[in-house]
């Protein structure tokens, strides 16, 4: 991964959810790039092993305003990648995630602009699509969440674009799609296929595939979604839109499973799954200058390796 941009020697940046999968991997190479970086962070789906330690740690909830509102002085761009994910868990509970993926964008977007912050880039979600009638999906497209967790990414963007208008902020919102990579949970009933098959695989279990089988992913490394949110920091647009960070390719969770390789069990269709997603992502490169560096073939290889 390059992290090694001088672009960011010295500047204070502020990453929300800092300890987590993505959020982990974006401190580590803002560090490394030089920047003195602000970790807010609650440890509610994440692990204290995975912050930085040359990270500023700010242990609050971004559910409170109160918590976080002095925290953004003199911060030059936030990272807010902080949130409740997966579409199981936000369908059994949809009032918790609500307050982290709502209320909390909000205050974030609320401190960030009260501070004077530069900019601010949105961890989004290419769930926000929901069921679409053609393939690939693009920005243009009309959103039609089918869960709870992809609404409130949504409403995320919403914010985020109206922050733009209303007040100036230059912000940006990266649509993510199925990220994968090291550090990503293996624990829980809410994990990404790659993740539980890595578990599965360790614990020398079946692959547990849902439903048939066949629907598809456009799998995205970690790796590639820090260089976009490196990238976003300082695009010359920063108008509130939304970006698709996917690349542009998809493929079949059977086709996950057979590079794993062993036997493989089916059980039920998760409710709120989208069947496909398959990103267009020549805004990305449009945008961002931003192109995917690692196939689904080099990141499972490497998972595997390691």
């Amino acid at each position: 991964m390059s992290g090694r941009n001088s672009n960011f020697a010295g500047r204070r940046v502020i990453v929300t959810g800092g300890a987590g999968f993505i959020g982990s991997h974006l401190v580590d190479a803002l560090a490394l790039a030089g920047a003195r970086v602000r970790v807010l962070e609650n440890f509610a789906t994440a692990a204290r092993g995975c912050l930085n330690r040359r990270a500023e740690l700010i242990e609050a909830d971004i559910c409170r305003a109160d918590a976080i509102r002095s925290t953004f002085d003199g911060v030059d761009t936030v990272f807010h990648v902080a949130a409740l994910p997966r579409i199981p868990l936000s369908i059994a509970k949809p009032v918790e995630t609500h307050m982290t993926n709502v209320v909390g964008t909000l205050n974030v977007l609320m401190a960030a602009r009260d501070a004077q912050v530069r900019r601010v880039v949105f961890s989004s979600s290419s769930s926000v699509y929901g069921a679409q009638p053609t393939l690939p999906l693009v920005e243009s497209m009309a959103p039609h969440p089918t869960s709870p967790y992809a609404l409130q990414k949504y409403v995320g963007e919403q914010y985020t674009a109206m922050f733009h208008r209303l007040y100036g902020m230059q912000t940006l919102s990266l649509r993510y799609f199925a990220v994968y990579g090291p550090r990503m949970a293996q624990e829980g009933p809410y994990m990404l296929a790659i993740a539980a098959f890595m578990r599965a695989r360790r614990e020398g279990r079946p692959l547990e595939i849902h439903g048939d089988g066949e629907q598809t992913r456009d799998f995205t490394h970690v790796s590639d979604v820090v260089r976009a949110n490196l990238l976003a920091a300082d695009s010359e647009i920063a108008d509130g839109r939304p970006i698709n960070i996917g690349c542009g390719r998809n493929v079949s969770v059977n086709r996950i499973a057979a590079m794993f390789g062993g036997l493989t069990v089916r059980s039920d269709s998760r409710p709120g799954d989208m069947r496909d997603t398959l990103a267009d992502n020549r805004e990305a490169a449009r945008v961002l200058g931003w192109h995917p560096q690692v196939s689904i073939e080099e990141g499972i290889g490497a998972l595997l390796r390691a």
